[in-house]
């Protein structure tokens, strides 16, 4: 079966002992941030020095946001998105995402709820949730490669991910994980708190179309890259 690209990063972590760290396991709270970053080559680099590596290659990934005919979802502060990761075909497997409303920590990380579950067919997948009137809203696309590393001898704590995402509108890292490894990671990569950004993929997308006068539409590429 094909897993979306997260579900096979998560998979290849908890197969090697303790990267993966314990809130992500025991309750569905997520805990990360987005960092903006110049050049997808370079941060590359800076994660090789640092001994992270890729659990999952690079791969294109297309994210559908649903919501109902009253945009319910979205005024409630919610995510419901269908996520397709690779080459399209007839039996292409989903990651299906709900997200709870986010908030701001006093540490000036993102956290919600997240709850997912895998279907193995996309198309039908998008046909139940549009049978209870639920509709793609908003699309955007993305290039996405997973890095995770062990812990080192005397680092305490557990691990999270490392994620380099090739966007229409820039490069972003995101850091998911426990709030002090986050920070201490983004430290050790050279950013700090000053650099953390909490804000969804669409809303940095309306910020882009805001500054560059772009009408309404979904935050695509103009061609594969």
């Amino acid at each position: 079966m094909l897993y979306p690209i997260e579900l096979r990063a998560r998979k290849h972590i908890m197969a090697h002992g303790s990267a993966r760290y314990a809130d992500r396991m025991a309750g569905p709270i997520e805990i990360e941030v987005k960092i903006a970053v110049t050049s997808a080559a370079r941060v590359r680099a800076i994660l090789r020095e640092t001994k992270f590596s890729v659990v999952s290659p690079r791969v294109f990934e297309q994210n559908l946001v649903l919501d109902n005919a009253r945009g319910s979802v979205r005024s409630s502060g919610l995510l419901l998105r269908v996520r397709t990761s690779g080459k399209r075909n007839a039996r292409q497997a989903a990651l299906c995402t709900f997200k709870g409303p986010a908030t701001d920590t006093p540490t000036h990380h993102k956290q919600r709820v997240e709850r997912e579950f895998t279907a193995s067919n996309a198309d039908e997948c998008l046909a139940v949730f549009a049978g209870i009137g639920f509709h793609p809203a908003f699309r955007y696309e993305k290039y996405r490669t997973v890095f995770a590393r062990r812990a080192r001898r005397g680092e305490k704590g557990q691990q999270g991910l490392v994620t380099l995402d090739e966007t229409p509108i820039g490069v972003f890292m995101e850091l998911e994980g426990p709030a002090l490894w986050i920070d201490r990671t983004a430290k050790e990569l050279g950013f700090s708190r000053n650099d953390y950004i909490t804000v969804s993929y669409a809303r940095l997308w309306e910020r882009w179309r805001e500054e560059h006068a772009l009408p309404p539409g979904n935050m695509v590429f103009s061609h594969r890259v």
